[in-house]
């Protein structure tokens, strides 16, 4: 690992691997790879493999990919629901169950960047361990058992982030987009204007305003339940929301839908799109880009509004993972659409981990150099 590796998040030797018990929760394989013995051919010869690990009040995700002459190419990832944040809301700390399956996952995380040949990493969390009273705690216990170092990140990191991560999917002829990411703790809502083409790996954000709103489906299901809904409860979700949404409409101005699209990341409209296209399990090929229109987004909504719990569990797209969650979710994206009320919204399987990984091969210059190559 270089130094920076270290600091962000080392590897450390000590810790043998052990192979840990399979979880029943997160079943979603976004990436899955098989392992690759020899690099593809547009992967620049001699770079380093880079690593970016997402930790956040929900899910626990991993990516490790190789710089591609325009972009990067995917070899690994890893994704997993472990609820950090579960009760935080409440107790303001994670709790012993939660760092438990923590340390599992991140295990197996550690396991896959040792086996990947990882040179490069950086391992963040998000709201859960920002709020939390033992969040420095926990953090420590991470590195002695684990030994990883995560990086706390603050919220316009995190925007800036889903916002790099995201830019490949805005669509070209659009006059700017509405990116939003809905977290387990918070929810990301970033204004983003047409951004030029870059000859040097994917496009630059240019981000016009930001907002972290301080709700995600965990803590909002944990307010107002999850596992039934009713249409009142619905409306109060989205009530709730939309006194924060409506605060940042009012200090940058609403947007004309002409010309405008939505842009979307999170397991929430990821699931709305998979429910959607009437997939029998999720499949991240046939998501992540796809587009959806205001009154198909809305068709989704209402099916999940009028199935039960035990419905819920049985799509193969939601599952016992996300059936207490989703509905909060289409809360938040509600809450979004009545303030942004444009007929577009793309789909993103990307994010955090994704613009982290841009972020560290552009600032090491793996394209500017491959520009210069002969």
């Amino acid at each position: 690992m270089t130094d920076e590796g270290r600091r962000a998040g080392s590897l450390d030797s000590r810790h043998e691997r052990v192979p840990p018990p399979r979880s029943r929760r997160g079943k979603r394989s976004p990436y899955g790879l098989p392992r690759q013995e020899h690099a593809p051919s547009d992967v620049i010869s001699g770079a380093s493999t880079y690593a970016a690990l997402d930790l956040g009040t929900n899910n626990c995700r991993l990516l490790v990919a190789r710089p591609t002459h325009d972009s990067f190419r995917v070899i690994d990832a890893f994704s997993r629901i472990i609820r950090l944040g579960e009760g935080v809301s409440h107790s303001g700390r994670i709790s012993d169950a939660a760092v438990s399956r923590a340390i599992e996952a991140l295990a197996i995380c550690r396991d896959k960047m040792r086996n990947r040949g990882v040179t490069r990493a950086r391992l963040i969390a998000t709201e859960a361990c920002r709020a939390a009273q033992n969040g420095v705690e926990f953090r420590a216990r991470i590195a002695e058992e684990v030994g990883l170092e995560l990086e706390i990140i603050d919220r316009e990191t995190e925007a800036t982030l889903a916002a790099t991560g995201c830019t490949p999917l805005i669509d070209p002829q659009a006059e700017g987009v509405v990116l939003f990411d809905i977290g387990g703790g918070s929810s990301e809502l970033v204004r983003l204007e047409r951004s030029s083409p870059s000859r040097n790996g994917p496009p630059l954000p240019k981000i016009k305003a930001w907002v972290s709103l301080p709700v995600g489906v965990v803590t909002l299901a944990e307010r107002h339940g999850g596992r039934t809904v009713t249409r009142e409860t619905y409306a109060a979700m989205i009530a709730e929301v939309g006194a924060f949404v409506d605060r940042f409409v009012a200090e940058h101005g609403a947007l004309p839908a002409a010309g405008m699209h939505l842009l979307g990341t999170s397991g929430t409209v990821t699931t709305i799109a998979g429910v959607h296209l009437e997939l029998r399990r999720y499949e991240r090929r046939r998501v992540d880009g796809c587009w959806m229109g205001g009154n198909e987004v809305t068709r989704v909504i209402e099916r999940l509004l009028a199935w039960s719990y035990e419905e819920r569990v049985a799509n193969g797209c939601i599952g016992a993972e996300r059936a207490d969650l989703v509905l909060a979710g289409c809360a938040i994206l509600d809450a979004i659409r009545r303030a942004f009320p444009c007929g577009r919204l793309r789909v993103a399987d990307r994010g955090l981990r994704e613009g982290r990984v841009v972020q560290m091969m552009r600032a090491d210059g793996v394209w500017e150099r491959d520009a210069r190559a002969p």
